[in-house]
């Protein structure tokens, strides 16, 4: 068992050496998400620490989440656009690909975010 516990210890020293190191990159980070709007956000959500690490490990999160969806809509994006034009089209219309809500509505589908437009919605492709 002392081998155990020695191999435990040892890999738990080599998580706290990673997560010290993750600490340390977000101080040289710079997040796309302004820490104000992070701030903003964690405090309505109830959440409060002058640990501005935690902060920067929210922003993130919220980063490769919103990165995430943004390639998993462009994804629907071309598949849309794959079953409306030919083959020959589609290398042409990568170029000049539009996001539409029902792509975006799509991917944060996956995440289990559901969005649904308003009554007053203005849409004119119905």
């Amino acid at each position: 068992q002392s081998t155990e516990q020695n191999h435990a210890k040892t890999t738990m020293s080599s998580d706290d050496r990673a997560t010290e190191e993750l600490i340390n990159a977000l101080d040289e980070w710079n997040p796309t998400l302004p820490e104000e709007v992070v701030a903003h956000y964690l405090a309505r959500a109830g959440f409060s620490s002058s640990d501005q690490a935690a902060s920067r490990l929210v922003a993130l999160a919220a980063q490769k989440f919103l990165a995430d969806v943004s390639n998993d809509a462009a994804q629907y994006a071309k598949l849309r656009v794959s079953k409306t034009r030919g083959a020959k089209k589609q290398a042409a219309a990568a170029a000049d690909l539009c996001l539409t809500m029902e792509d975006l509505s799509s991917a944060l589908g996956e995440y289990g975010v559901g969005v649904e437009k308003p009554a007053y919605f203005a849409d004119t492709s119905k």
